[in-house]
């Protein structure tokens, strides 16, 4: 199995440090995130990007998705979502979709990964909400298919799109060959899906994992595969049993005092695991 870390760990460092440390714990990919300070696509110049794709090459690391979720830059985590009532917010999240999805392909990524929808307000209905996603994301869409990356979604507890049965409502109003679904394995723990039945049910859509531990309380804290209550023995077997060969990307933003440990403990703890 293929694993990569996602530079969301080094928030505190340069993504040049970033690609080095990660390189050095022995990933043979990395998940690029879309925001400030690593790669914020909406101003990112050409002379970054190539000097983003030199260090690359130069350690020998492929990327594994663009990770376009959180937009720090603008505001946080979640916001701007795809659902905000203020239509101008709005168009902020679809532009930076669609600037992450010439960034991928300038860089040579396969895939981005874009949040759920956003956070429900009880202001608006689910089906309004619902209409205003698939509107946005389809604006993006015709974009992935122009650019030849996958737009990919990432249910999570909270969120508008968060388990999978809400998923697959999405996918029904879907229809782009670059759209799938980025398979967070701790999201749908969370939200008290089966995990290897998931996996199963949702191969058809899933094109990018993430990995990390969840705590049996099931609330959405990131912890250290194997600091939690995820049985990833058997993650690792459903996962390989559908004949996914992708990347496998260990998400642990929570760790920045020292993502180089965290990172390596998740590494060799997963590899040991690991049916192939």
């Amino acid at each position: 199995m293929k694993f990569a870390y996602s530079s969301n760990a080094y928030r505190r460092w340069s993504i040049a440090e970033a690609i080095e440390r990660i390189a050095r714990i022995g990933f043979r990919g990395m998940e690029l995130m879309a925001d400030v300070p690593h790669a914020w696509p909406m101003t990112i110049g050409d002379a970054e990007v190539s000097d983003i794709r030199r260090r690359l090459d130069a350690r020998e690391l492929i990327l594994s998705n663009i990770n376009a979720f959180m937009m720090s830059a603008v505001q946080d985590f979640w916001h701007p979502s795809w659902i905000e009532p203020d239509a101008s917010f709005r168009r902020l999240r679809i532009q930076h979709t669609m600037a992450a999805l010439h960034l991928a392909r300038k860089l040579g990524a396969k895939c981005i990964t874009t949040e759920p929808g956003g956070p429900l307000d009880g202001a608006m209905s689910r089906d309004k909400a619902l209409d205003l996603f698939v509107d946005g994301l389809q604006e993006a869409l015709r974009c992935a298919e122009d650019e030849g990356v996958l737009l990919l979604v990432e249910p999570e507890p909270g969120l508008l799109i968060e388990n999978a049965a809400q998923f697959e409502e999405l996918a029904g109003r879907v229809d782009s060959p670059m759209f799938g679904l980025n398979f967070d394995v701790g999201h749908f723990y969370c939200v008290g899906e089966p995990l290897p039945e998931t996996i199963a049910r949702l191969s058809r859509w899933t094109r990018h994992y993430h990995v990390e531990d969840i705590a049996a309380t099931r609330v959405h804290e990131h912890l250290i595969p194997g600091h939690g209550a995820i049985d990833f023995a058997a993650i690792l077997k459903a996962i390989h049993a559908t004949g996914y060969d992708g990347w496998i990307t260990v998400e642990l933003y929570p760790y920045l005092d020292d993502p180089d440990a965290a990172g390596k403990e998740a590494l060799d703890y997963l590899t040991r695991l690991s049916p192939s």
